[in-house]
C-alpha cells in the first residue's frame, strides 16, 4: 500500500532536536510537536512530496546505513505505523 506524507507538516531543529511542526488550515487542531531522531528526520526529507511504502523505505535504509534488509524493512513497517498512528501520512 502507497503511503504519502501528509503536507502542513515542516521538518525544523529546535535546540537541537529535529521536530515536525504543524503549519496551516490543514492541522490547525495538532497542538503538539513530534520529535524525530535523525535516521526518521533523513527519511522524511527523502519521502516528502513522493509516493511511498516499506520497501521503498527499507531501499533507502540500506542505502545509507549498514542494515540488514530484514532488519531495515521491519523498522520500516514500525515507522510507518507511528507515522499512521500520529496522522502524520496518507494512504494512496
Amino acid at each position: 500500500m502507497n503511503m504519502r506524507l501528509r503536507t502542513g507538516f515542516v521538518l525544523r531543529e529546535i535546540c537541537g532536536e529535529k521536530v515536525l511542526s504543524a503549519e496551516g488550515k490543514d492541522v490547525i487542531d495538532f497542538s503538539k510537536l513530534v520529535r524525530l531522531n535523525d535516521t526518521s528526520a533523513y527519511l522524511w526529507e527523502a519521502l516528502e512530496g513522493k509516493d511511498f511504502d516499506a520497501e521503498m523505505m527499507c531501499g533507502l535504509l540500506c542505502d545509507r546505513y549498514e542494515v540488514a534488509p530484514e532488519r531495515a524493512l521491519e523498522d520500516s513497517r514500525k515507522l510507518i505505523q507511528q507515522f499512521v498512528d500520529l496522522h502524520l501520512v496518507e494512504q494512496q
